[in-house]
């Protein structure tokens, strides 16, 4: 779902307000999806009635089924209590059921008891249910008889359907007003800092006394925040208008997204040659700085207050998950959602904020294509949205992470579509849960990425494809994250195969996508290694950390930060004309080099003399003599 927060959603609006359009869009990524209509066939002789359910059939896509429950108003009831929990159901709409119920065909009919048992199935229901329904609170009060009975059953209908749903949405001229969102687990406003502590969801502690630990905001079921456009609000800054079709969303090939600052990078990484640091100054991390000022367009970066987590889970069928153990990564992904685990952990010592997200399942990609090209469009626009509702709440840094039986296969197998590479060379050993290598179970998945790409050897090497063919569904909705993001110009920590495997893909896409990507550490994963190398992204560490996707960018999230705190709070330095002063109250100059900011540095007249290369005060470059002058660093003082 596109929207997080509930599990049954009632959608209200008055006549061509758009409510059925929205009602659509939220289900477009989900992998089931079974249309209940509801509205009777009416007058044959109507044509601009057949022509309106004609509409809204075409924009069904061909994966969902449709149900009819015209013939008896009671069967809505059963169709909801016999919904499984993977099925998503768009009931559209409680206007035609009423029509139908009301009908004088189904007299004498209890209508009263019948709503009831509508509602009563909901609370039960399994399944995501999305339901459609006209709002008459609004509208007169009809003249006659007939039309006062429909608006009071209709009236009726809709009260005992929004107590049962979870969430309630009003849509205005198109425009969506949540009347009734998950409070109770809502995002908060304005997620605070990493100095400041992490919103509590539980504690834990155990028998012998460990303190308890903090847990972050568990962003899995949360309405759609408000926007952040406050003037000034450079993470929230608008972007570009992209094509939009009547299912939403168009992501195609050629996209022109932002790119990063192209000058606010380097003039950070030179004012660092500036500041008043002790040593040599920053080492390889002037990088971050650079990164951190070309994507905050200022040459004083500021360190990432909001930070999100988004954690992937999705398993691949198929030899690609050759000794994974089963039902481990629904565990994990369990244990984030509760806030449990080194991830939550690590999310909760970052003040950062964690969403579990799952993704659609992937079939075994060496038999069959891992997604339909449908689910593929559905996954791009999901991720895609994920990052505009980070975007919309103040977010400064995604980190982007994901978990899954298979991952590592399917990384492999896009790759090796995209770089060439040799699938034995980007599939790391396959370590199991007793710490043991298991060499059957990696020639088990080598051989499934080959047999993948000998089965699409002659299949187009679009994005799309290959996300259809090899990728599946964790690395189609990396990608969209990766292509919303640079859309809303928020950068992303990668961390793992799954992310980088999303960065290949999203060069076809939008190749401006891997300028808002900073990858922290490689983790020893020869997949990272190559994909980075191909990428042009350098890993910042070589920690060699194996906590997981997403766990090992947070390990060095506060080394990241700590850099650009450091960066933008340091002075330039008192031989360079900062303001901070020796205790004498007078800047100490250099004695080693001659200062050409000296007043006395000038000719008779006043004037500045023309410029002559010094003589060096110490030993030069063929010199055997001692160097006084340290061996790397900006300054020498």
């Amino acid at each position: 779902m596109s929207v997080q927060g509930w599990n049954t959603v009632l959608v209200l609006g008055g006549i061509r307000s758009g409510k059925s359009e929205f009602a659509e869009s939220l289900v477009t990524d989900a992998p089931v999806v079974r249309y209940v209509a509801t509205a009777p066939e009416g007058d044959p002789e109507d044509t601009e009635w057949a022509t309106r359910l004609a509409a809204h059939r075409a924009r069904r896509p061909g994966s969902w089924t449709t149900e009819e429950t015209t013939e008896d108003p009671r069967r809505l009831a059963d169709v909801l209590a016999s919904a499984e929990p993977n099925e998503t159901l768009l009931v559209d709409d409680l206007g035609g059921w009423v029509t139908v119920l009301l009908d004088p065909d189904h007299q004498p009919a209890d209508d009263v008891a019948t709503i009831a048992e509508l509602a009563d199935a909901l609370r039960t229901c399994s399944a995501r249910v999305v339901l459609v329904s006209p709002e008459v609170g609004l509208s007169l009060v009809p003249t006659t008889p007939l039309g006062r009975a429909f608006t009071d059953a209709l009236g009726a209908a809709n009260r005992a359907v929004a107590d049962a749903c979870d969430a309630v949405v009003l849509v205005v001229a198109g425009q969506p007003v949540w009347l009734k969102p998950v409070a109770a687990l809502a995002e908060p406003a304005a997620p605070a800092p990493a100095a400041a502590t992490a919103p509590v969801v539980a504690t834990l502690a155990d028998a012998e006394g460990i303190p308890e630990v903090q847990l972050p905001d568990v962003l899995t079921h949360t309405p759609p925040p408000a926007p952040n456009q406050e003037p000034g609000n450079a993470w929230a800054a608008p972007t570009m208008a992209l094509p939009m079709v009547a299912t939403g969303l168009v992501i195609q090939p050629g996209m022109e997204l932002p790119m990063p600052d192209e000058y606010a990078g380097p003039q950070a990484v030179d004012r660092l040659a500036t500041l008043d640091v002790p040593g040599a100054g920053l080492g390889v991390l002037d990088r971050v700085v650079g990164f951190a000022a070309a994507t905050q367009g200022t040459p004083t970066p500021q360190a990432w207050g909001s930070v999100r987590v988004l954690l992937l889970h999705g398993d691949h069928a198929g030899g690609g998950s050759a000794g994974a153990v089963a039902g481990e990564s629904a565990r994990r992904a369990a244990q984030a959602r509760a806030g449990q685990g080194a991830l939550a952990r690590l999310a909760a010592e970052n003040g950062a904020s964690l969403q579990v997200v799952d993704v659609p399942a992937s079939a075994a990609m060496e038999d069959e294509p891992a997604l339909t090209l449908d689910q593929v469009e559905s996954a791009l626009r999901y991720g895609w949205r994920l990052a505009e509702q980070a975007a919309d709440a103040g977010v400064q840094l995604l980190v982007l992470g994901a978990c899954g039986a298979g991952t590592e296969a399917a990384a492999a197998a896009v790759l090796a579509a995209t770089a060439g590479a040799e699938p034995p060379t980007v599939l790391g050993r396959v370590i199991t849960d007793t710490g043991e290598i298991d060499d059957a179970a990696w020639m088990l998945r080598c051989a499934a990425v080959r047999d993948a790409l000998h089965r699409t050897r002659r299949s187009s090497r679009g994005a799309k494809d290959i996300l259809a063919e090899l990728g599946g569904g964790d690395v189609a909705v990396a990608t969209g994250v990766l292509l919303g993001a640079t859309a809303r110009r928020v950068p992303v920590l990668l961390d793992g195969p799954v992310g980088v495997a999303a960065g290949m893909v999203s060069r076809d896409l939008a190749g401006q996508a891997r300028h808002w990507c900073l990858l922290a550490d490689h983790g020893g994963h020869p997949a990272v290694r190559l994909a980075a190398d191909v990428l042009g992204l350098t890993p910042l560490l070589d920690l060699r950390l194996d906590l997981g996707e997403g766990a090992n960018a947070l390990v060095a999230l506060p080394l990241l930060r700590s850099v650009l705190a450091l960066s933008a709070a340091l002075p330039v330095h008192p031989s360079l004309g900062g303001g901070e002063a020796a205790p004498t109250g007078e800047a100490v100059p250099n004695i080693d080099e001659p200062s050409y900011f000296d007043a006395s540095n000038t000719d008779p007249d006043g004037t500045e003399p023309d410029f002559a290369e010094p003589e060096p005060a110490g030993p030069g470059p063929a010199s055997t003599g001692a160097d006084d002058q340290p061996a790397s660093g900006w300054r020498a003082v």
